[in-house]
């Protein structure tokens, strides 16, 4: 499967990377081993030790370096030899892994997999929701054995929360909502509004709103590529100006394990500004939006993956509905991101042997 490869992709929570223990993770099809070195930066290298190809990840973190469990040789953060405990000591010149740039930034670190010398952190999109140091944050994973492009329409189509999530998170209003679709550049925004709709009691309490009142509520995602959203929820009593409410933000963020299976980490957020109650509030929230996405969206994705097998998406030729707008787009332009990325990379590997003939 070909993937975004020029891309800053979720790697792991901040707190899933500790200094005591690599963390063994498969991204894009590739093994990465994660660690902390001595002062707490974050490192990720290929995990796959050049000697007798062992996993790195079965090792140890000595100091700045990771030791290979199988013979001792240590790799600092940037992939390098830093030790060979045997005979002489003389590191061979072949004794390196590949080191992958990584940012750790809200409360995420992210990777990039593609040309390290294109790795700009200011295109990591903003996940300020997500900083601790003003919100409350709920954070949680999952690992789902589905493609993450479904995982990308299972959000950007929200129709889907009345059938699906018939007693935990939908209504009777929300496949019949106003929706807009808007394209910024290489950023898709889904704006769905419902009105007059009864809402489950827990998304009440989550809005501060008395429960059983009919609501008008609004859900805007916005998605950036390759698979990265934020999800801004709220409502006020119907009628009522949406300057009213307040934006309860999740973040949605899916990295291919596989062209099969999905690295999924998701989160709700509340403003420090609530104390107390708004940190209670933020794991009670999360917990609540966990059983949902656990027991409903994962089993409907795998079987849909199931269903699919090896197939690609568009070569099975989906019927498409309205709802479908905002993830039709997010497809096309990734679609559109790699091809460009195919073609530069074409062109960059001709260019030598032209200038050889």
């Amino acid at each position: 499967m070909a993937y975004l490869m020029n891309s800053w992709y979720v790697a792991a929570w901040d707190h899933e990377v500790t200094a005591d223990r690599p963390l063994a993770r498969t991204l894009l099809d590739r093994p990465v081993v994660l660690f902390r070195d001595a002062a707490g930066t974050a490192r990720a290298l290929f995990d796959r030790c050049p000697h007798r190809f062992a996993p790195l990840s079965l090792g140890t973190v000595q100091g700045d370096s990771l030791r290979c469990a199988y013979h001792g040789l240590e790799f600092d953060g940037r992939g390098a030899c830093t030790r060979n405990p045997h005979g002489n000591g003389t590191i061979p010149k072949a004794a390196k892994v590949e080191a992958f740039p990584l940012v750790e930034r809200h409360s995420l670190i992210w990777i990039w997999m593609g040309d390290p010398a294109k790795a700009d952190p200011a295109a990591i999109p903003d996940f300020g929701c997500l900083d601790p140091e003003s919100q409350h944050v709920g954070k949680r994973y999952l690992r789902v054995n589905a493609n993450y492009m479904l995982e990308n329409d299972n959000i950007m189509d929200l129709s889907h929360i009345q059938f699906l999530h018939a007693s935990t998170l939908g209504s009777d209003a929300v496949a019949q909502a106003v929706t807009e679709v808007k394209e910024e550049g290489n950023t898709v925004w889904s704006l769905r509004t419902t009105h007059g709709e009864i809402m489950p009691d827990f998304l009440y309490q989550a809005m501060g709103i008395e429960p059983g009142i009919p609501v008008d509520r609004w859900i805007d995602v916005r998605w950036n590529a390759p698979a990265n959203m934020v999800l801004l929820a709220g409502a006020v009593p119907s009628g009522r100006p949406r300057a009213e409410g307040r934006d309860t933000p999740t973040c949605h963020l899916f990295t291919p394990e596989t062209a099969t299976t999905t690295h999924y980490w998701f989160s709700i957020s509340f403003p420090k500004a609530m104390g107390p109650f708004g940190a209670q509030l933020a794991e009670e929230q999360i917990d609540g939006l966990s059983v949902p996405f656990r027991t409903e969206d994962l089993p409907m994705l795998e079987a849909q993956q199931k269903a699919m097998g090896d197939a690609e998406f568009w070569s099975l030729k989906p019927v498409l509905l309205v709802g479908d707008a905002a993830g039709v787009r997010a497809r096309r332009v990734l679609d559109r991101l790699i091809a460009a990325e195919q073609q530069e990379l074409a062109r960059s590997q001709s260019a030598p042997e032209a200038a050889g003939a």
